[in-house]
């Protein structure tokens, strides 16, 4: 629940002066202002001349470093605090406490143990999960063991696609969100590293829309986290995203999902495809060239080379719109075998004759056309 602005801060202040500090940000901006700074990070260092609090915050231009200590470290805290930040991010030995400005002015406090102190149990001993297991969001989904796994197999890829040091606000949309666990846990994620954090689910069920968005409310991340009903190719967006998400969208609809993202520019791209019929019809609708025939003879295993041969063209596409693409497993084949993660990031680099060669080559090879292709021609 909501609580006064100032005692959370109040608390957040005692932690950041406290002896157990480990690091705290604020990033993130309020609703009606907007601090000096667009991040401050501050952690304690031991220097010759003793215990300092190193604090580093940046105005978008270069970043700036200090080190103070007694009645100096506390007064630039206090002008910290007084900042209107959206967000603060403490961590302590003991303790990790997440602090996020409301619209209506309020804090939204989470608070949960840290990794090394949560007692170890059964088969999560020792297990760094980057979403914390005790985080409400599992209160709402549901918190069992495979539940979480599939989470942080995702949040890892994630982590693996984004700069450590991440742009703030950081937009992300997600395209086909279903339920939006996923969606929820990527927020989670995201702001727990200190971004200001704007989300759209975008899906084409009205029903999902109203159940994503109350528990939005009920997580306490309705101003952050929105929803809307439309399909993946005209559902309203009010601004491009930075981070487009496209987890187990049906066949074309992945197709779609990377068409918007690479129109939107965007500059990294996450998509874990479902199933594979359109690309699998037109390899039934005509022979396999010599000496592939026995490939696509019979049904199954026509079936698993038309899946690889779609995420396959769909990885030159994205390549040949200035895209660095990896394909990596998503999560463990036993918990879905549906487990393919596209991870794409934006470069300034061209398209190669060769790589145009490569792709022309093995579309006419097969005599195939891939959706993305024309969506995007």
């Amino acid at each position: 629940m909501p609580q006064p602005l100032d005692a959370a801060l109040a608390e957040v202040r005692e932690l950041v002066l406290g002896p157990t500090l480990t690091r705290a940000v604020a990033a993130g901006r309020r609703r009606t202002a907007t601090p000096s700074v667009t991040r401050a990070e501050l952690r304690p260092v031991t220097l010759k001349a003793g215990r300092k609090l190193q604090i580093v915050t940046d105005d978008g231009a270069r970043p700036y470093t200090r080190n103070v200590a007694d009645a100096e470290a506390a007064a630039a805290v206090d002008a910290l605090l007084a900042e209107p930040f959206g967000n603060w991010h403490v961590e302590t030995e003991t303790a990790t406490v997440q602090v996020r400005v409301t619209k209506k002015g309020d804090a939204q406090v989470h608070r949960a143990a840290a990794p090394a102190a949560r007692a170890p149990q059964d088969h999560d001993r020792a297990k760094q999960w980057l979403l914390d297991p005790g985080d409400p969001l599992f209160a709402v989904i549901g918190g069992n063991a495979a539940k979480r796994r599939q989470v942080d197999a995702f949040l890892r890829a994630l982590a693996a696609t984004l700069p450590e040091e991440l742009p703030s606000p950081l937009r992300v949309v997600d395209l086909g969100c279903g339920n939006a666990y996923l969606t929820f846990a990527a927020y989670r994620h995201l702001t727990d590293r200190g971004a200001n954090v704007q989300v759209v689910g975008v899906d084409v069920r009205e029903d999902q829309r109203v159940r994503n968005s109350a528990v939005a409310e009920q997580l306490g991340c309705a101003d952050a986290v929105r929803f809307v009903a439309g399909t993946i190719e005209e559902a309203e967006v009010e601004q491009a995203p930075d981070l487009v998400l496209a987890l187990h969208a049906c066949d074309t609809a992945t197709d779609q999902a990377l068409a918007r993202a690479v129109r939107w520019n965007a500059r990294w791209v996450l998509a874990a495809p479902c199933c594979h019929h359109d690309i699998a019809a037109q390899l039934k609708g005509r022979p396999a060239p010599p000496p592939y025939a026995e490939i696509t003879r019979n049904a199954i295993l026509r079936e698993r080379f038309a899946d690889v041969l779609t995420d396959s063209l769909r990885s030159s596409l994205l390549r040949l719109h200035g895209y660095k693409v990896d394909v990596v497993e998503f999560v463990d084949s036993q918990h879905t075998p549906r487990n393919l993660l596209l991870r794409a990031r934006r470069t300034s680099a061209a398209a190669t004759d060769a790589q145009r060669d490569e792709y022309e080559t093995l579309t006419s090879q097969w005599g195939v056309t891939p959706a993305l292709e024309k969506l995007l021609s």
